[in-house]
């Protein structure tokens, strides 16, 4: 009787699911990028009050503002 519960606790052991390291991976990834491009889009916007006169940092792209974004050149 104790093998079979034995045998039967191996191989509950064997079958337990368990979470993939490729998930894991794109958790990781995904946070690191969500972080990178929400700091850029913060560095690129109007800085909070109190902030106005600190410099951008060197890492941070220059990204250049539009007056009619995604609609094409302003009718005169």
């Amino acid at each position: 009787m104790t093998i079979i519960l034995m045998q039967a606790a191996a191989e509950a052991v064997g079958n337990t699911p368990h979470f993939p390291i490729s998930a894991t991976l794109v958790y990781i990834v995904g946070f690191i990028a969500a972080a990178t491009i929400g700091s850029i889009a913060w560095y690129n916007s109007k800085r909070p009050v109190g902030w106005e006169s600190k410099e951008r940092p060197d890492i941070v792209p220059e990204v250049e503002k539009e007056e009619t974004p995604g609609l094409g050149e302003p009718k005169s």
